[in-house]
């Protein structure tokens, strides 16, 4: 088929796809377009439901469905509120592998695993990945402190995690974290991941449903140009622009929880992410910036990752 690199196959049996790489389940950029593009080039599509109320992503589904017969899944931040009637909607809908992140996955496994489905966790430290092995996960996302958008509060670096991981869980690895090119997923594999979870550089591409200011923004970016903010409230990396830089003065005056939440509002991401707002909205981006150039459509960076 595509591709002469042969990689691990545990993720790929699991998922039934071609390639162990699965696009980031990103707010505002991972639609449908995005996830059934990602499935039909041979990897797995995510939609992202993080910034879909259920209605939204019921509809997302059933176009995604439309536009590709591959397999792809549904991303659900359990710290959503709607959080029930998102798992709702997908079980309804058929979907059969589900992300989720930002919680305890303890919560809905039970109601997905007896609806068939897979389900796969988001880690940032050994003590969540070995929780989410014994409630029964099927797979891990390990990510690293490299990522964009919300992350873990201990900082840990992708390459220590997977080390971390490593020989202490038996289910797959699927390591996030900053990988933009080729040689990102050959170093996680060579690591010991099995599969990589890609975000910015898909975020940045021709079916991201995310605006084109956000799109210019990591394309223009260096490898230096992104920063973490909000450790306090959420820890998250985004590209540095004029609201990173006054959440970073606040921190630095060591001011509380209270004005920080003041600050941050409810729609940062949005207006940075899908109305293209480069000055006060969060550009939600990993370290994996400074190798992205161009925008470009997700054939285009499958034949790249994949050559």
């Amino acid at each position: 088929m595509r591709g002469e690199i042969q990689f691990p196959n545990r993720v790929n049996d699991l998922f039934k796809i071609y390639f162990p790489i699965i696009q980031g389940g990103m707010v505002w950029a991972s639609g449908w377009k995005l996830a059934s593009a990602v499935s039909n080039c041979g990897g797995l599509g995510l939609i992202g439901a993080g910034s879909m109320k259920p209605d939204l992503l019921r509809e997302h589904i059933r176009k995604c469905k439309n536009a590709t017969d591959k397999p792809f899944g549904v991303n659900i931040p359990l710290l959503r509120e709607d959080s029930d009637e998102l798992v709702k909607v997908t079980i309804e809908e058929g979907v059969k592998i589900v992300f989720t992140s930002a919680g305890n996955p303890a919560k809905y496994i039970e109601l997905l695993k007896n609806s068939g489905i897979i389900v796969v966790h988001v880690v940032a430290n050994l003590k969540q990945a070995l929780k989410s092995e014994v409630v029964g996960c099927d797979a891990i996302v390990a990510e690293g402190v490299e990522a964009g958008g919300h992350n873990g509060v201990d900082e840990i670096p992708l390459e220590d995690l997977i080390r971390e991981l490593v020989g202490n869980v038996k289910i797959p690895i699927i390591a996030a974290g900053g990988i933009a090119n080729k040689s990102g997923i050959e170093k996680a594999i060579s690591l010991g991941a099995e599969g990589v979870q890609i975000g910015t550089l898909f975020a940045a591409s021709v079916e991201s449903s995310a605006h084109v200011n956000y799109k210019n923004a990591i394309v223009n970016a260096g490898d230096n140009d992104t920063t973490l903010i909000f450790k306090d409230i959420g820890l998250t990396r985004g590209i540095k622009n004029p609201f990173t830089q006054k959440a970073l003065e606040l921190e630095t005056k060591l001011a509380s929880k209270e004005e920080l939440i003041s600050l941050l509002g409810k729609k940062r991401e949005r207006l940075g992410i899908f109305e293209g707002n480069t000055e006060e909205g969060i550009l939600e981006a990993g370290t994996g910036v400074g190798s992205i150039t161009k925008i470009k459509s997700v054939k285009e960076i499958f034949e790249e990752l994949t050559k």
